[in-house]
Formats: structure tokens, C-alpha cells, sequence
């Protein structure tokens, strides 16, 4: 019974297997038959993506060959056109070169009878040259028995004659150039003048040497005199200024040669007696805040000088000796307003002469530049500019104005000569300087008087305003050693026998002149 039963489950299991193999090998037929379908779709879709993209890339290919077609087309349309063009261009042009090849030939043809005509013409004139030639010959042969002289004396005779003729002829026409150039000359430049006095129109005021002060009442003099004269004394030693105090009521009198000490101490006194506080601390004190005032007006007054002209890159020390001339005066001329007049009129006259107006303005601007530290300073003013020019880089042509207003170095430029007459023309002005017509004219006759006084001198003129005089003497009686004791002498003279401001160049000119008269 066992073994029936361990048979049949041996069966059972071997039918187990057998069944299983079948299902397996069923379910494995299955999925290859549905995988060789999924891979056939699979297949079947790619070919048709690929036929689509080929169909696309086929599409794309005929539509760039149609445009790169269309494109060649127009442009093989183009070069046709350009090539139609120039061909008719060509075909002008060789239109235009045969018919400048048919003038040409005409021409040429025209230019053959013309050579023709010529040669003609040669040939006659060559026969009627040995004619002529015959006869000159003839007539000379006839001259020669007649004059009695040879060929050669002849025309050396005539040559002579004809070279006086030309001469006195070209003398003639050169004393006539002369004159009319002269004459021009003379009026554009009084046409130039007239038109530079025009365009500048000034104000003249004429100041002096003094300053007042007014009182508030006469008990302030005796404040400001202090005990046993302490605070005038305290006040003239720190401003370096005479203070009168005399009966004239009502005033204080400041007197200084040197402008700018004389207004620091005129707005020093008259805050001093705002304040009422006047004693020797308190005086230096006002004082030297006064002079730091002064200073800014100072440096104010050159900028404003420098600014109204439009000039440029001038040095600030210079800039601060232009605002010094507003506190300096000549002859009573304020010497800045003075200043810059005569830079106007320097711009004026320089262009109209085609000149450069900026530097011509900085020359007479500059011209008196030395007068600002004369005081302070050894030489004349011209001279001290000259050094303050130089040291502050200032250009040739101004340096020479400045050295060379006044005739005491030689003139190198056009620009010296404008500054020249610039300062003339302020100078002369009437009203422009504090001196009046009769003194002046009585001054210029004393240095002319003491000149031809001395033996000797047989001319003398006193020039630029009575700041020189030209002394000409007798070069027959006088020698050059004689010629410079004379200088010397009228120099001396001068100083003991007159008063004036700045100082007098004595000239003494000795030459000889010869003169001939044609007649």
C-alpha cells in the first residue's frame, strides 16, 4: 500500500513537471511572438519617422535650392544690368573719343596751315631782316663819315646819355614813391590813432599826495594826539605816515609819497575813531587788520584789471603788483587806471594793424609795472619792471615794451612801439595828468633854456611830457668827450634848478650831416 502510494506521488510529481514545462514553454511562445510583434511596430514606426524626415529634408533641400536660385537669378540680374550700364558708358565714351578724334584731326590739319602760314612768314621776315640789316649797315657807314667816330665810340656815347636819362628818371621816381608812401603812411596813422582814441573813453580824476579824515568833533584830536603825543606818535611809526593835526576844523591830514601806506592809514584812523578806543595796542591792532584790507583790495583790484582785459596765465605776484598801481598816482594820474587805458588803446591799434590784440593789451597793461615797487626799488621805473617781467616769466616782446617805453633800451618789436604811443596818447590826455598847461609849458622851457644855455649846444627839445630832452650839438666845436661832459653837466644843472617827479633823460646827440642840392 505504501508503495502504490509513493508511486503515485512520483507520477503526480513527474506530471507536475510535465504540466509545468508545457505551461512555461506555452507562456515563453507567448511573449516571443508578442515581443517579434512589439519589435515589427517598433520597426514599422521608425521607417515611416524616417520617411517622414527624409520627405521634410527633401522639402527643405528643394525650397533652399529654389532660393539660393532665386537668388543667384537676381543677382546674375544685377551684374547684368551693371555690365548694360557700362557697356553704354563704353559706347559714350568711344562716341565722345571719336569725336575728339575728329577735332584732334581737325585741329591738327588747322595747326598744319598754321606751320605752313609760319614758315612763310619766317622765310619773309628773314628776307626782310638782311634787308634791314643792309640798311643799318648803310646808315652806320653814313654816321661814321658824317660824326666822324667809329661804331664802338658810338655807342658807348650813347650808352652814357642813356644811362643819366634812366638814372635821373629812376631818382625821380623813387623821390616821388617816397613822398606818397610818406604820405600814406602818415595818414593811416593818424586814421589808426584817431580810431584807437575813439574806442576808449575813460574818466581823468587827478589825485594828490594827502588824505583827510573827518572828525566827528574837535575833542578826537586831542584823542587822537593821546598824552604828551604817544598816540600819534604810536600811529605814524606802525603806518609809516605824517599825521597833521593843525586849527583847520574838523579834518586830519595824512600825508605820504606812498599811496597804499597812506590808505592803510586813512581807514585805519577813520576806524579808530568809530571804535573810540585810540591807544598804542589798539592802534596796531587796527592797523594791521587794515593792512590785510588793503591787501585783498589790492589782489581784488589786479584780478578785476586782468579779468576786464581777458587776459591769461599771469603770475600772481604780478597780478598783486597791477592792484598796487590803483594806490599809486604820476602827475596826479591814478597809474592802474592809467594802466589800463593804455592796454585798450594798445589792442585798439593792434588790431588795426592785424596784430595779436592779447599780447598788445598785456604790454600796456604791464608798461608801468615798475612803478608799483619804485620806492622800494633801485632804477627807474622801466628798469624795475623789466626785472619784475623777467623774473615772472613774462614773454620778450613784454619785457621789451616795459624796458623800453620810455627810449632807455632800443625798441626790438612793433609791440614797443604801440605801448610807446599808447602811453603818449593816456599821458597827453587833457585832464589825464594833475599838472597844469602853464606850469608844464614853463617847465619844458627851463630844460630847454638851461640845455642851450650851456656853449655849444646849438638845439634842444624837451620830449615825452618833460621826462627828456634831446640836446644837439655843434659837431665842428664839440667832440665826443666834450659831448659827454655837456650830458653831465645839463643833468646836474637839472636837479638844482628844478623840481620834478621821477627823474629827466638827458640826451646829447653830436653829428655830422652833409648836403648836397641838384639843380
Amino acid at each position: 500500500m505504501e508503495e502504490y502510494v509513493v508511486l503515485i506521488s512520483v507520477l503526480s510529481f513527474l506530471f507536475g513537471l510535465v504540466a509545468a514545462f508545457l505551461y512555461f514553454n506555452l507562456t515563453a511562445q507567448n511573449v516571443l511572438k508578442r515581443s517579434k510583434e512589439t519589435a515589427e511596430s517598433i520597426l514599422q514606426e521608425a521607417k515611416r519617422e524616417a520617411e517622414a524626415k527624409l520627405q521634410d529634408a527633401q522639402q527643405q533641400a528643394r525650397e533652399e535650392f529654389t532660393r539660393r536660385r532665386e537668388e543667384f537669378e537676381a543677382e546674375i540680374g544685377e551684374k547684368k544690368k551693371e555690365l548694360r550700364i557700362h557697356e553704354k558708358r563704353l559706347s559714350k565714351r568711344e562716341d565722345n573719343l571719336d569725336k575728339k578724334l575728329d577735332v584732334v584731326t581737325k585741329k591738327e590739319r588747322f595747326l598744319e596751315n598754321k606751320e605752313q602760314k609760319l614758315q612763310n612768314w619766317e622765310n619773309k621776315l628773314q628776307q626782310l631782316e638782311e634787308k634791314k640789316q643792309q640798311l643799318i649797315d648803310e646808315q652806320n657807314k653814313l654816321l661814321q663819315k658824317i660824326s666822324g667816330l667809329s661804331r664802338e665810340e658810338g655807342i658807348k656815347l650813347y650808352l652814357s646819355r642813356l644811362e643819366k636819362e634812366v638814372e635821373h628818371e629812376a631818382a625821380t621816381m623813387i623821390a616821388n614813391i617816397v613822398e606818397n608812401a610818406k604820405e600814406e603812411a602818415n595818414a593811416k596813422v593818424r586814421r589808426i590813432l584817431a580810431t584807437a582814441i575813439q574806442r576808449v573813453a575813460v574818466e581823468h580824476t587827478r589825485e594828490t599826495v594827502v588824505s583827510t579824515v573827518e572828525l566827528p568833533n574837535e575833542e578826537m584830536k586831542g584823542r587822537i594826539i593821546g598824552r604828551e603825543g604817544r598816540n600819534i606818535r604810536a600811529f605814524e611809526q606802525v603806518t609809516g605816515v605824517d599825521v597833521i593835526v593843525d586849527d583847520t576844523p574838523g579834518i586830519v591830514v595824512i600825508s605820504c609819497f606812498d599811496s597804499v601806506r597812506r590808505e592803510i592809514a586813512r581807514r585805519a584812523l577813520e576806524k579808530l575813531i568809530l571804535d573810540g578806543r585810540i591807544h598804542p595796542a589798539r592802534i596796531e591792532e587796527i592797523v594791521e587788520n587794515t593792512k590785510k584790507e588793503v591787501n585783498y583790495i589790492i589782489m581784488e583790484a589786479g584780478k578785476q584789471a586782468v579779468y576786464d582785459l581777458n587776459l591769461s596765465n599771469m603770475h600772481s605776484k604780478m597780478i598783486q603788483l597791477v592792484g598796487r598801481l590803483k594806490f599809486r598816482t604820476s602827475y596826479g594820474q591814478n597809474v592802474l587806471q592809467h594802466s589800463i587805458e593804455c592796454a585798450h588803446l594798445c589792442g585798439a591799434i593792434a588790431g588795426e594793424l592785424g596784430l595779436d590784440v592779447t599780447l598788445a593789451k598785456r604790454c600796456g597793461l604791464l608798461h608801468d609795472i615798475g612803478k608799483a615797487v619804485d620806492h622800494d626799488m633801485e632804477g627807474g621805473h622801466p628798469e624795475i619792471g623789466a626785472i619784475l617781467g623777467k623774473r615772472y616769466d613774462e614773454r620778450p616782446e613784454v619785457i621789451n615794451s616795459i624796458a623800453s617805453h620810455h627810449e632807455d633800451v632800443p625798441q626790438e618789436t612793433i609791440y614797443a612801439v604801440i605801448t610807446q604811443v599808447a602811453d603818449a596818447i593816456s599821458g597827453s590826455r587833457p585832464g589825464a595828468r594833475g599838472e597844469s598847461l602853464e606850469r608844464y609849458i614853463k617847465r619844458l622851457e627851463k630844460l630847454e633854456s638851461i640845455a642851450t644855455s650851456i656853449p655849444g649846444v646849438r638845439q634842444a627839445y624837451a620830449i615825452q611830457a618833460g621826462r627828456e630832452i634831446r640836446v644837439i650839438v655843434n659837431s665842428e666845436k664839440i667832440n665826443d668827450k666834450h659831448a659827454a661832459k655837456i650830458c653831465r653837466d645839463i643833468a646836474k644843472t637839472i636837479e638844482q634848478e628844478l623840481t620834478y617827479p621821477g627823474e629827466v633823460k638827458v640826451t646829447v646827440v653830436r653829428e655830422v650831416r652833409v648836403t648836397e642840392y641838384a639843380r
